[in-house]
């Protein structure tokens, strides 16, 4: 990474926008290559993810799991950890979440139910960070490859359970049985009409609020405590640290747990406020979504919930461009997300440079 200068504003804001910028531009390309008009598509997009009442609760939706992992990658990577298994951590923390839910379900009112479903997706999204975390302090290993593996672990994990344990009976499709409906987060369009205000349904729920609350959370904890300066210091030189008396590996633990208690958040988004049953690959890539998320957000609580919105809408727009324009099919709508990953992440010091050529000549 360059170390060219930047002022913080244009670091944090400027920088992720021009590549924003470059991603649409080639994908306006795309988009023409294919036959199709580029500024109707780029509009499309925008109007399905905000043009209605109902396009926004599903691109804030979406927009929920992406800031849950984003923020999980981002704490780890302040540590100078790459945690690549949001996305398994996530899993198990939905199936921490559905085990509560099926065994409390008929017996816990709403307000004891849901906290515990919520700590449950927490505690078994840390747990299953804790292994990768412990193998890279005490073994060695490096943490981009557990992490990885137990992504695929997580996986199988689920899908036995799911086909041999807790699978309703009499059914063949591979999900529980559906909660009882004081496991389930309420809807934000139920709870608006409740104050008689009308808001189109969606599946926009309460967890939306919790990982806003997450996010203040991971900004005071990394910005304004000693244990946040510590993960900073061990990121940027863990030799220093070491010198300084800060454990490395005890360091390392505690920040991989955050992280993955941070992705089981996704898990309580989808069980508890959407699918209201545990099945099968609920995450749906969001745990790798989230790496971009957090690059483009540059592991900043803020930048992380503007870049979570942004995906969110390109993930709803998407869906509505492949209903409306002919030539542009799903496997499209995915390349542009693509694009706007590469753009933002493989490429995001691409403009650094020129940048820091510019502000210097400036001042």
């Amino acid at each position: 990474m360059s170390t060219s200068p930047l002022p913080r504003w244009a670091d944090l804001f400027l920088l992720p926008l021009l590549n924003l910028l470059a991603a649409l531009i080639v994908s306006a390309g795309v988009i023409a290559l294919v036959g199709e008009n580029p500024w109707t598509a780029l509009k499309l997009i925008a109007a399905g993810g905000l043009g209605s009442q109902e396009g926004i609760g599903y691109t804030l939706y979406y927009a929920t799991n992406f800031i849950f992992t984003g923020l999980a990658v981002a704490v780890a990577f302040h540590a100078g950890l790459f945690n690549i298994g949001a996305e398994g951590q996530a899993y198990i923390g939905g199936l921490g979440a559905g085990l509560v839910c099926l065994g409390l379900d008929h017996h816990w009112p709403a307000w004891a139910l849901i906290p515990m479903a919520v700590l449950g997706s927490m505690v078994f999204g840390a747990a299953w960070a804790f292994v990768p975390a412990w193998l890279q302090a005490k073994r060695g290993s490096h943490i981009v490859i557990t992490t990885i593996m137990f992504n695929f672990i997580a996986a199988a994990l689920v899908t036995f359970l799911l086909v041999e344990v807790v699978i309703k009976p009499g059914q063949q499709s591979p999900e529980t049985r559906e909660f009882a409906a004081a496991a389930w987060l309420p809807p934000v369009h139920a709870l608006l009409a409740g104050i008689g205000i009308t808001f189109s349904p969606s599946p926009f729920n309460l967890a939306f609020f919790l990982a806003l609350g997450a996010a203040v959370l991971v900004w005071l904890y990394v910005w304004r405590t000693r244990w946040g300066y510590e993960l900073r210091v061990v990121g940027q030189n863990p030799a220093a640290a070491k010198y300084a008396g800060i454990s490395l590996s005890r360091t390392i633990v505690t920040v991989m747990v955050i992280s993955g208690a941070l992705a089981g958040g996704l898990g309580v988004n989808e069980i508890l406020g959407v699918q209201h049953r545990l099945l099968l690959d609920f995450p749906s890539g969001a745990g790798f979504v989230g790496i971009a998320v957090a690059l483009m957000g540059r592991n900043h609580p803020i930048g992380i919930v503007l870049a979570a919105v942004l995906f969110g809408v390109l993930y709803q727009g998407g869906s509505q461009l492949s209903f409306d324009l002919p030539h542009i099919s799903r496997d499209l709508v995915v390349v542009i997300q693509g694009l706007v990953i590469l753009s933002c992440g493989a490429l995001g010091n691409l403009f650094r440079v020129p940048l820091a050529k510019l502000f210097a000549a400036r001042s």
